[in-house]
C-alpha cells in the first residue's frame, strides 16, 4: 500500500510539472489583474472575463484575481457579473497588460438579465453538481421568525434533504451532517447551528459568496464524503464607512465596515445576539420565585485586510459564537445552585496572497478552529457542596498553500498542500464534592495529524470537449496507525449544441473524522472522534451523469439541469443499540477512552435523480427543484444485519422558490416545500414479561417483576406523514439620501400545516388500545423585522 501511494505521489508531481513546462510554450501575451467593486474595491470572485472573437475566457478566483493569455491581436474584452453592469474593453495586445477592472453595481434588472445571458452559461461549465447562491437572494427569502439562514436556503436545493421541523441540519445525497465540509474563509466549522439546530450561525450581512458542491468534487477539496459548502466573508469598503442595523423578534444585529487607510486597508465587524432571555426574565422570575434561567446565542464576525503592495495582500478574519442555557438558583438561604449547558465555535484565518507573476497566483493560510461543548453544575448546601464539569470538543491548527496557474486559456491548473493537527477532547469529566472519596477526574485527549497534496487541471480540449482532472493524496496519523489514500477525480463535458451539454464525473473521497450521534437533531452532544487503528476512515465513491441546458424565453434566461447519481460509502459508524455519549467512560482500572467499544460500522448506498430549473436575473428570480432518491444503510450488528432505510431517506423532495420585485419599494418572496416523511422505528406490538415466582400460593400471580416489552420489528420501517409548508414575506424599501430602510412582514407555515416532529404511543384504558400520537412543533408563525442601511 505504501509503495503504491509513493508511486502515486511521484506521478502526480511529475504530471503537474509536465503540464506547467509543456504549457509555457503556447503563451503569447497575458492580460491579468484584479476585479473589484467600484468605489468600495471589494474583491469579486466568480467574475467572467471573455473574448467573444476567440470564444475564450477566464473566471476571477476567490480573491478577485484573473489571468488570460492570448495570441497577439486586437481584441474586445467583455466582463460580466451578476448584479453589475457589463464592462467592455478594447485592447491592442502586443505586450503583457495589467488591467484592474472596477465593476459598477446595476439596479437595471433588465440590463443585468441581458448581460448575464451572454456569459452565465451552465452548459459550458465542466463542473457538475455545483450551485452558487447569491447572498442577496438568501436575504430576501422568508424565514423562521425572520432570521435569514444560509443553511435553510441550501435545504431548498435539489439533492439536499432537510432534517427535522425547523432544523438547519442538511443531508446531501444520502450523507449525514458530519459528511458536509463547511468552510468559512478557509476555516472548517464543525457545529454550524444555534438553538439545537433551529438556526445556523452564519450571518448573511457578513458574507460575500455562498457555494454548494454536491459531487464531481475538485481535488482541492477533501476530508468529507457528501458536500462542500464554501463561504467567503466580505472584505470591507476601502473608501467609505457603511453600517447596517437589524431588529427582529428574537435577535438584533449590526454590521459596520470601512477604511482604515483609504485604498490600503479596511475592516468589517458584524455581530448578532438574541434577547429572549432578557425580555423573558421578569416573567420567569415571577413564576419561579426569583430563580434566574434563560438561553441566548451570539455571533461575531470580524475581518481586516491590508494591501502591502500590488503583489502582496494580507487578510485576517475570524468568527466567534456561543450558545448558552443557564440556571441560577440563589433564592434559598441553605441551598444554591448554578448550572449551564453551553457550546460554541471559534475560527481564525491569516492569509497571504502573493502574485508570483502575471500567470501564477499563490495563497498561504494559517488556520485555527475550535468547537467546545460543556456542562457545568455547581451546588452548595448545609452539609457540603459538589461541582461537576463535563467537556468535549475538537481543535485544529492548519497550514495550507495553494497555487493557481493559467498558462493559456485552455488550461487552469491548481495545486497545493495542507497539513492539520487535530486535538480531540471526546470526554473530560471533573467532579469535586465535600466528600473527597467521590472526587474524580477523567480526561481523554487524542492527537492526530492530517496532510494532503493535490493537483487539478481544467482543460479545454476543443470547442466541444472539456475535462477537469485531478488527484489528491491524503494521509492521516493517529496513535500508531497511519492511513494513506489516493483520491482520483475526473469530470467531462461534451457540448451537444451551443446551449446543451452532457456531463459525467467520478470522485473518490476519504473522511478521517466521525460524528457519534443518536439524536438526529444535530445536538451539541454529538461527539467528533477520529478514525483509529480499530475504527477505519469513511470512504465513498460517487459517479454522476447529467444534462445542462441554457434556456432563453423571450428576454428571460433560465438554467436547467438534470442529474442522476450513485454513491457507495463504507465504514460509516453509529452507536450500538442502546448506547450514547453518556456510556462513554474509561474501562475499570484504565484511563483509555473506549468509544470504540460502543460503536459499530457499516455501509451506505444512495442513488437518485435531481432536477433544477433556475432563474437568477430579472424582476422574478428563484428556482424549482425536485429530488427522487433512495438511501440505504447496512450494519452487521443492527437490524439483524439486514439493510434498512436511513432516517432521512426521502423518496420525493420538492421545492419552489420565488422572489418578485414589484418596484424599487416593494418585493415579494415565497417558498413551498414538500417531502416524503422520515423513516422511523416504532413498536409494532407489546407484551408483559417477568420472572417466574418459585413459591406460588393460591391467588398469587405466577410471575413477578412484570414489565412491558415492545417488539419493534424492522428498523426504520414506519414512515412519518409527508412534510409540506408554505412561507411568504413582503419587504417595503424606503430610500433616502442618508439611509435605506427595509420593513419586512412574513409568515412561516402560512397555511398552518401540522407537520410531525415526532411520534409516541399511548395506552387508552377506555378502548383498551394503544394509540399513535403525533407531536407538531411550529404552527403558523408571523414575523416582523426592520433593517437600516447607512
Amino acid at each position: 500500500m505504501k509503495t503504491t501511494s509513493v508511486s502515486f505521489y511521484i506521478t502526480t508531481l511529475f504530471l503537474f510539472h509536465f503540464f506547467i513546462m509543456g504549457a509555457q510554450t503556447a503563451a503569447k501575451y497575458t492580460i491579468s489583474g484584479y476585479v473589484g467593486e467600484k468605489g468600495s474595491k471589494e474583491s469579486l470572485p466568480g467574475v467572467n472575463i471573455y473574448v467573444p472573437k476567440l470564444k475564450l475566457g477566464a473566471v476571477s478566483n476567490n480573491y478577485g484575481f484573473y489571468t488570460l493569455t492570448l495570441p497577439a491581436d486586437s481584441i474586445d474584452l467583455m466582463v460580466t457579473f451578476v448584479g453589475y453592469k457589463t464592462q467592455l474593453f478594447k485592447l491592442d495586445l502586443h505586450k503583457n497588460v495589467q488591467l484592474d477592472i472596477p465593476l459598477e453595481s446595476s439596479i437595471d434588472l433588465k440590463e443585468v438579465e441581458v448581460s448575464a445571458d451572454k456569459l452565465e452559461r451552465i452548459s459550458d461549465e465542466v463542473q457538475m453538481s455545483k450551485i452558487d447562491l447569491p447572498v442577496e437572494q438568501i436575504k430576501n427569502l422568508p424565514a423562521l421568525l425572520g432570521e435569514k439562514d444560509v443553511l435553510k436556503a441550501i435545504q431548498l436545493l435539489p439533492g439536499v434533504q432537510k432534517g427535522s421541523e425547523g432544523s438547519s441540519g442538511i443531508y446531501v445525497r444520502g450523507g449525514g451532517p458530519d459528511q458536509n465540509l463547511i468552510i468559512l474563509d478557509d476555516a472548517t466549522v464543525y457545529n454550524a447551528t444555534h438553538l439545537f439546530g433551529f438556526f445556523s450561525l452564519f450571518n448573511g450581512d457578513a458574507l460575500k459568496s455562498v457555494e454548494l458542491t454536491k459531487g464531481g468534487f475538485p481535488a482541492r477539496f477533501g476530508g468529507r464524503l457528501s458536500s462542500v459548502i464554501e463561504m467567503q466573508m466580505k472584505d470591507g469598503d476601502k473608501q467609505k464607512y457603511h453600517a447596517e442595523v437589524g431588529i427582529g423578534i428574537i435577535s438584533s444585529r449590526f454590521t459596520i465596515d470601512g477604511p482604515i487607510l483609504k485604498d490600503k486597508a479596511s475592516f468589517l465587524i458584524s455581530a448578532r445576539r438574541t434577547y429572549i432571555d432578557v425580555l423573558a426574565q421578569p416573567i420567569i422570575r415571577s413564576q419561579t420565585n426569583g430563580v434566574k434561567t434563560g438561553y441566548y446565542f451570539y455571533d461575531l464576525n470580524a475581518k481586516l485586510n491590508y494591501v502591502l503592495d500590488y503583489k502582496n495582500k494580507l487578510y485576517l478574519s475570524g468568527y466567534f459564537g456561543k450558545d448558552k442555557f443557564y440556571l441560577e438558583d440563589h433564592v434559598h438561604s441553605d441551598y444554591q445552585n448554578d448550572a449551564s449547558l453551553s457550546w460554541g465555535n471559534a475560527t481564525g484565518t491569516l492569509r497571504w496572497n502573493h502574485l508570483i507573476n502575471e500567470k501564477i497566483f499563490s495563497n498561504v493560510s494559517l488556520i485555527f478552529t475550535d468547537f467546545l461543548f460543556g456542562i457545568q453544575d455547581k451546588a452548595t448546601f448545609p452539609n457540603g457542596f459538589y461541582d461537576l464539569k463535563y467537556y468535549s470538543g475538537i481543535r485544529d491548527y492548519s497550514i495550507k498553500s495553494d497555487i493557481d496557474y493559467s498558462p493559456n486559456p485552455k488550461h487552469f491548473i491548481k495545486g497545493g498542500i495542507l497539513a492539520t493537527y487535530h486535538y480531540f477532547r471526546p470526554s473530560a469529566l471533573v467532579s469535586q464534592s465535600s466528600n473527597a472519596s467521590d472526587n474524580m477526574s477523567r480526561k481523554t485527549n487524542i492527537d492526530a495529524y492530517e496532510t494532503a497534496i493535490y493537483v487539478e487541471d481544467d482543460f479545454k480540449i476543443d470547442d466541444k470537449w472539456r475535462v477537469s482532472g485531478g488527484a489528491r493524496l491524503s494521509n492521516f496519523n493517529v496513535r500508531t496507525k497511519s492511513y494513506v489514500n489516493p483520491e482520483p477525480r475526473i469530470s467531462f463535458r461534451y457540448l451537444l449544441r451551443p446551449d446543451l451539454s452532457v456531463k459525467v464525473c467520478y470522485s473518490t473521497m476519504n473522511q478521517y473524522l466521525h460524528l457519534l450521534s443518536n439524536s438526529g437533531f444535530g445536538l451539541p452532544t454529538d461527539l467528533w472522534v477520529p478514525a483509529t487503528d480499530r475504527i477505519k476512515p469513511q470512504q465513498s465513491q460517487q459517479v454522476a451523469l447529467g444534462l445542462a441546458k441554457d434556456l432563453k424565453i423571450k428576454e428571460a434566461a433560465f438554467m436547467v439541469s438534470l442529474e442522476g447519481y450513485y454513491k457507495k460509502s463504507k465504514n460509516i459508524i453509529g452507536y450500538k443499540e442502546g448506547a450514547s455519549f453518556l456510556n462513554i467512560d474509561p474501562t475499570e482500572g484504565s484511563t483509555d477512552f473506549t468509544y470504540e467499544d460502543i460503536v459499530t460500522s457499516g455501509n451506505a448506498e444512495s442513488y437518485g435523480a435531481e432536477f433544477f430549473f433556475q432563474k437568477k436575473f430579472g424582476k422574478l428570480t428563484g428556482w424549482v427543484g425536485y429530488t427522487l432518491s433512495w438511501t440505504w444503510l447496512q450494519f452487521d450488528e443492527l437490524n439483524f444485519g439486514n439493510r434498512f432505510p436511513a432516517r432521512y431517506d426521502r423518496r420525493h423532495d420538492f421545492s419552489i422558490v420565488g422572489i418578485y420585485k414589484l418596484s424599487d419599494r416593494i418585493s415579494l418572496s415565497a417558498t413551498w416545500v414538500y417531502g416524503t416523511g422520515n423513516a422511523i422505528t416504532l413498536p409494532l406490538s407489546s407484551y408483559q414479561a417477568g420472572e417466574q415466582n418459585p413459591y406460588p400460593f393460591k391467588g398469587a400471580p405466577g410471575y413477578t417483576n412484570s414489565q412491558t416489552v415492545n417488539d419493534y420489528g424492522e428498523k426504520n420501517s414506519f414512515r412519518m406523514a409527508p412534510y409540506h409548508r408554505f412561507d411568504i414575506a413582503i419587504q417595503f424599501h424606503k430610500h433616502s439620501k442618508k439611509y435605506e430602510r427595509i420593513f419586512e412582514l412574513g409568515a412561516y407555515n402560512a397555511y398552518n400545516r401540522h407537520n410531525p416532529f415526532f411520534y409516541y404511543t399511548e395506552y387508552d384504558a377506555n378502548t383498551n388500545q394503544t394509540k399513535l400520537k403525533q407531536v407538531s412543533l411550529f404552527p403558523i408563525i408571523p414575523s416582523i423585522s426592520w433593517t437600516w442601511k447607512f
